[in-house]
């Protein structure tokens, strides 16, 4: 046990522990609730003393602790006006294992055990603007366009969807409707939720951030055409403290110019790194060849993005996006959870390498080959993107995105109109609500010495963090000297970390392949472990190359030497009944593995994948339950998967 001192952040010290500290003098006169304006936060937290010192259990060999960085509640106008009702506080006693209402009245609970982190990261833009709409004490609703949406004199449906609608595109072109974008009304929903944050951080226990969704969006053409937008978002995450007033794209939908934002921040204390998410829904322009401009990237662009966007988000609600069967067809588990729509639209995304995380790894490195640096050495996460407060990572029990995302006509699960067998000529309806393409995704996995803000921010900036599709599995790797005892032994990762370095890090080219150390846990309130597998990104000729390798297989079997693939380990799903195989699949798989066709002096990426036994996804336990058969428009089962985040190797 040590001693581990918390600082106060801009809006408050550990306000979970101030208030039962009897006799220690913190803030002990002022409730802090989520009506509370900043200013009054302000002034209790300049009456406070200045930390709090409290008993934090330490690992030099680090934990596995799990999180979501990606989460929406009432402040976000998009969640608002969809049905959620739920703040931020809620979303946290949620995180905590508290049960909540999803806004349509139905209870919803977290599946497993609380989480270990939890960042609400609800959009800038216009936060707590559009519930301030319906607040008849609120000067937004007497508004010519609170009225428009939900006054008296609205219209039709159509006429608020158009209102509502309009919102959103002022999001697109960074240019706000005044009489709503109000901000000292939007520092204050900002300063709730940073409030919120403060509130439920129990070092050693919960920890929680300051954040939220910088949500950039280039139009498709004109306006008037409503061919879409493709997505460019970010979640912003604050380490302690956070400032008063956030940057969003009502200042500037450029990313660029959100990163100089953050250097600033950074520089005046607050510590900060931003997550790109949904790359699949870009066009290709999340991880594309020029500036925002058009320019061509220089050394100082490359650096200054890595350390703004040191992670990105691989998996969520809205698809995965590692590749696409597109992009590599030599991999047969590369069609998982895919999303094809730009968000929002019912228009097709496209499928390009600048879309996709894999074929944008090989683009880094192709772009340091030429100027010198590496604007896409990031590591992994996922996350849920919830707009319910709350994440959905269960298949049996997945509540959805949006409140109304329970109802299995909504989200296409079930025969329409109470039949129970499916039209000859159905097809899914993909409109703003794409239900039926949504995942129960997903999780961030941080490998942290203790679960406080310090301990988690830094292995974040760091990248030792690694992705699930929502299972608890646990993923990491090494790279080093290692002999064939260290699988066996109980000093198992402290000599990988005394004779080597750990995912997220950079790898001097050698003469002959290093040990790759690969470990994986499974969930123990998931499936079985299948298969453990190493990915190898790099470039020739110009062209980018992959490669996939089976190290480790259910059963303690060889992979095939000529396919690097395990057998099949007969794992069974029954359709009928959801039921699967006890007897098959593995609790843990590990490997020392060395590249076969590894050639020295060359750049290439490494990181592992694991993957789960195959279970029913959650559209055909709807079926189950309805007792229909599944939607033949949707894969039937899935297996749920972890990524750990990339190595580099450097000639």
């Amino acid at each position: 046990m040590i001693k581990h001192t918390i600082r106060l952040s801009a809006f408050g010290p550990v306000l979970a522990f101030g208030f039962l500290l009897a006799g220690c003098n913190l803030i002990q006169k002022t409730e802090i609730t989520e009506d509370t304006p900043p200013k009054v936060i302000n002034k209790a937290v300049e009456t406070a003393s200045s930390s709090v010192t409290v008993e934090i259990q330490r690992d030099p060999n680090k934990q596995a602790y799990f999180g979501d960085t990606h989460v929406h509640t009432r402040h976000s106008f998009d969640a608002f006006i969809i049905g959620t009702r739920s703040n931020a506080d809620e979303a946290y006693r949620f995180a905590k294992g508290e049960t909540i209402d999803n806004g349509q009245g139905h209870p919803i609970t977290l599946s497993g055990p609380p989480l270990d982190f939890f960042v609400v990261t609800d959009h800038g833009e216009y936060m707590g603007v559009i519930a301030a709409m319906l607040d008849k004490n609120s000067h937004i609703s007497k508004t010519k366009t609170a009225k428009s949406i939900f006054g008296l004199t609205a219209g039709s449906m159509e006429n608020r969807r158009t209102s509502f609608l309009r919102i959103g595109m002022t999001i697109v072109t960074g240019q706000p409707i005044e009489d709503i974008y109000d901000r000292a009304f939007i520092d204050n929903a900002w300063g709730q939720n940073v409030a919120a944050a403060e509130k439920h951080y129990q070092p050693g226990v919960f920890t929680t951030f300051a954040g939220y969704e910088f949500t950039a969006m280039e139009i498709i053409g004109k306006i008037e055409d409503n061919l879409g937008a493709i997505n460019l978002h970010r979640n912003v995450i604050f380490e302690n403290s956070a400032p008063k007033r956030l940057f969003s794209t009502l200042d500037s939908p450029n990313p660029e110019d959100l990163w100089a934002w953050m250097n600033a921040q950074r520089a005046l204390g607050h510590e900060v790194l931003a997550i790109p998410h949904n790359s699949n829904g870009s066009n290709g322009q999340m991880f594309d060849r020029a500036k925002t401009d058009g320019s061509a990237f220089d050394v100082e662009y490359a650096e200054n993005r890595l350390l703004n966007e040191p992670l990105v988000e691989i998996t969520q609600i809205k698809g995965t996006s590692e590749t696409h069967p597109l992009l590599s067809s030599a991999d047969e588990f590369s069609g998982f959870e895919l999303y094809d729509i730009l968000i929002g639209m019912p228009v097709k995304a496209q499928i390009k390498d600048g879309s996709f995380v894999r074929p944008a790894l090989a683009r880094g490195m192709a772009i340091e080959t030429d100027i010198g640096a590496n604007p896409y050495a990031f590591g992994l996460i996922g996350a849920s993107d919830t707009h319910v407060s709350a994440p959905s990572l269960s298949e049996e029990n997945h509540f959805g995105k949006f409140a109304n995302d329970m109802d299995g006509d909504v989200r296409g699960s079930i025969p329409p109109k109470g039949v129970k067998v499916w039209p000859s000529d159905f097809k899914n309806q993909d409109d703003l609500i794409a239900a039926s393409q949504y995942g129960a995704s997903g999780l961030a996995g941080v490998w942290a010495e203790a679960n406080t803000r310090e301990d988690i921010f830094k292995s974040m900036r760091s990248k030792e963090t690694f992705a699930t599709s929502g299972p608890r599995i646990r993923a990491r790797m090494f790279v080093g000297d290692y002999d064939d005892t260290i699988l066996n032994s109980n000093a198992m990762i402290e000599t990988a970390y005394a004779n080597g370095v750990a995912m997220g890090s950079e790898v001097k080219s050698t003469q002959v392949s290093p040990d790759f150390l690969a470990w994986a846990l499974r969930d123990p309130q998931g499936q079985a472990l299948q298969r453990l597998q190493m990915i190898k990104v790099w470039n020739m000729e110009g062209q980018r190359q992959e490669a996939i390798y089976d190290i480790a297989c259910a059963g303690g079997i060889t992979p095939d030497p000529k396919t690097n693939r395990c057998p099949d380990n007969h794992a069974i799903v029954n359709l009928s009944t959801c039921e699967t195989q006890a007897d098959t699949g593995a609790t843990e798989l590990k490997a020392l593995w060395q590249d076969p066709d590894y050639k020295a002096g060359q750049m290439a990426s490494y990181y592992i994948r694991v993957l789960e036994n195959p279970k029913c996804r959650w559209s055909t336990w709807d079926a189950v339950r309805n007792d229909s058969p599944p939607n033949p428009n949707m894969d039937a089962t899935l297996q749920d998967r972890a990524w750990g985040s990339p190595v580099w190797f450097k000639p």
